[in-house]
Order: C-alpha cells, then sequence, then structure tokens
C-alpha cells in the first residue's frame, strides 16, 4: 500500500506543495489552466509511494557508490547513483548526497510529461528543478547559510542558459558537512548534479586540523548516518582573514576543477561573511562577479 503524502495547494491558488516525511516540496508551473491542473495532479500521482520506493533500498543508498556499477533498481534511486558516480573514484560519497535534487528532477520530468508548460519549477529544501520555454526566466537567491532566510545576491536563469538545476550545501544545512562553508549554491544541468557537485565544493572548503573548528562523528550525532565515524563540523569559531581566504580558495580550486570537466555551471561559495563565485552562468550584472584570479576576491556581506 502506498503512503499517503499531504497534496494542497498554497493560499495564494498558484504553488502546489507535497510532503511526505522529509521530502518537501514546492512546486509552481506556468500555462495554460487545463496545462497546470494536468502537471500538478501528474505531480501527486509521481509523489504518491516515491518515499516507500526509496526507503526500500536505503541501505545500499547508504553505501559508497562504486563508480562503474550501479546495483539500484528505482528510478530515482539509479539517478542518484548517476549523480555521484563522477566523484566516487576520489571521494567517499553516497547516493544520499543527490536524494533531493533527484526527486525535484522526477517531480518535475512527471509534469512534463503530463503537460506542455512555459515555465516550471520543482523546489526541494533548497534544491530546485527547473523548466524555462523561450522568453521565461527564474531568479534564484543566494542564500548566506542553508538555515536563515537572509538572500544574500539574487541570479537570474534564463531559458537559453545550460543551467536547469541548483543545489546548496553547507555545515548549516539539512545534512551534515565535512567541510566549513556557510553556504554553497552550485548550478548544473540537472538538480541531481548540482545537488551531489555542491556535497563536494562543501566538504572541499576546510582547514583540516585547525583548532577554531570542532567536529565530531557523523554517527555520533545520527546512528544511522551514511558517512558513518566520518568527522563532520560542527561549530566554526574565529578564523582569520587569512585562513577564511585558504579554506574558501580550497573549495574554488576543487569548483573549477568541476567546472572545466563540465560537471557544473558556476558555484558561489560562503564562509563568515565573505563570498567568492565560480563561472559565470546565470549571473547577470550587478550581481556576484566571478572568480577568475589567483587571489581571492572578497565581497561585502549585503
Amino acid at each position: 500500500m502506498k503512503r499517503l503524502p499531504q497534496i494542497a495547494l498554497l493560499p495564494d491558488g498558484k504553488r502546489l506543495h507535497l510532503q511526505d516525511g522529509p521530502i518537501d516540496l514546492i512546486i509552481e508551473a506556468k500555462g495554460s489552466e487545463g496545462s497546470v491542473r494536468s502537471a500538478y495532479e501528474a505531480a501527486a500521482r509521481r509523489f504518491t509511494g516515491l518515499l516507500d520506493e526509496l526507503c526500500e533500498e536505503l541501505i545500499e543508498l547508504r553505501k559508497a557508490a562504486d563508480p562503474a556499477r550501479c546495483a539500484l533498481n528505482g528510478v530515482v534511486a539509479r539517478r542518484m547513483h548517476a549523480a555521484v558516480a563522477p566523484f566516487a573514484a576520489e571521494h567517499f560519497i553516497t547516493p544520499m548526497a543527490a536524494v533531493a535534487g533527484s526527486v525535484a528532477e522526477e517531480i518535475l520530468g512527471a509534469m512534463l510529461g503530463a503537460a506542455r508548460l512555459d515555465r516550471a519549477y520543482v523546489n526541494n529544501g533548497g534544491d530546485i528543478a527547473l523548466h524555462l520555454t523561450r522568453g521565461e526566466q527564474f531568479t534564484v537567491g543566494l542564500m548566506d547559510r542553508p538555515d536563515h532566510h537572509g538572500v544574500m545576491q539574487a541570479i537570474t536563469i534564463e531559458a537559453d542558459d545550460p543551467a536547469h538545476g541548483i543545489a546548496t550545501s553547507g555545515r548549516h544545512g539539512r545534512s551534515f558537512s565535512l567541510g566549513i562553508a556557510d553556504a554553497v549554491t552550485v548550478l548544473a544541468r540537472t538538480a541531481s548534479q548540482a545537488d551531489a557537485a555542491a556535497t563536494i565544493v562543501a566538504n572541499a572548503v576546510d582547514l583540516p586540523g585547525h583548532p577554531a573548528i570542532s567536529r565530531c562523528p557523523a554517527n555520533e550525532l545520527q546512528p544511522d548516518s551514511d558517512l558513518g565515524a566520518r568527522l563532520v563540523t560542527r561549530d566554526v569559531g574565529e578564523l582569520r582573514g587569512e585562513e577564511i581566504d585558504a579554506a574558501l580558495s580550497a573549495g574554488v580550486s576543487r569548483a573549477q576543477q568541476l567546472l572545466a570537466a563540465g560537471l557544473i555551471e558556476g558555484a558561489a561559495l560562503r564562509l563568515l561573511g565573505e563570498t567568492a563565485v565560480v563561472g559565470s552562468t546565470g549571473i547577470r550584472a550587478g550581481a556576484l562577479p566571478a572568480f577568475h584570479g589567483s587571489a581571492l576576491e572578497r565581497i561585502a556581506h549585503v
């Protein structure tokens, strides 16, 4: 028997809210009235039972991904594996690193399979899958940190931009982080790819062994964490300017590698009031400048 999620239109009458356990989606579609209705019905149908599908393979989903072989069966589970596989040879990463983006992508796909839409997005806790037709655009706020609502800057994604997936990771988010970034927002071609890459870049923003950084085993905080006994960041004390630069530069270096490999389209990295940006997709005039030089470009907190 499939689980029965919460399904309701929000008070504005335009957006759909789908919630089941830890999955909490905000969806908006633009098109004819009939198309939007069909899209929302398709989203609700596909969402029903989706969490159960993932739970059936949860043990495997929490294991380190094999870069060459996928033992998973579900459509969303296999998408999660495909998103993390490019990183699995060099990093410990499980398919769970791409769960939010993969779910958003699946629901958006169901909507587009049922209706012709001008514009649509599925927002899964800040990890967003986008659909834009010619002339449409989507504005997203870059967060100072995932657990706050303050927007430090906004970027606009156009229909012809290659990035249609957005994800944010960091030590304040819903999942544990091995790094110290307050927030890393990644733009990629898909939401699942952005989700996996944001985890990798956020983990790279770090100062290993620094006494001002407190860490503890992930499984002490959450016994069934897919990170096991790996040390996750719990608090970051005062850091000098050059130390912030060093941590951000490590993340920038990793993001630049992913950009060169075609795995991301851009990234914004945030740590203790300082920001660095890699790439320029979706970043318009008046937004954050891109990181191109060898010295870290500092941007004042807005």
